[in-house]
């Protein structure tokens, strides 16, 4: 996961084209846009995480900076 990656994202695509490229990628198919990763994996937690900063930023009127801390919160609970 690498949050420059997220962060151009969630500032270059809207909530709609990021979920189209969710598909996309789900369906092993290339979205409408570059995603940046390694791998079909890396790509899809980008884009993953792009979609719930921009639901977490819409949803409460929060920065950028806070939508990305909630996510990293969840990651880091679901590793543990």
């Amino acid at each position: 996961m690498k949050i420059p990656v997220i962060k151009r994202l969630v500032e270059s695509q809207t909530l709609q084209s990021l979920v189209a490229a969710e598909e996309a990628l789900l369906e092993e198919q290339q979205p409408a846009f570059e995603v940046e990763g390694e791998d079909e994996g890396e790509k899809l937690t980008h884009v993953f995480a792009a979609i719930f900063i921009l639901n977490h930023m819409q949803d409460n009127g929060s920065e950028f900076k806070d939508a990305l801390r909630e996510y990293t919160k969840k990651v880091r609970v679901s590793i543990s």
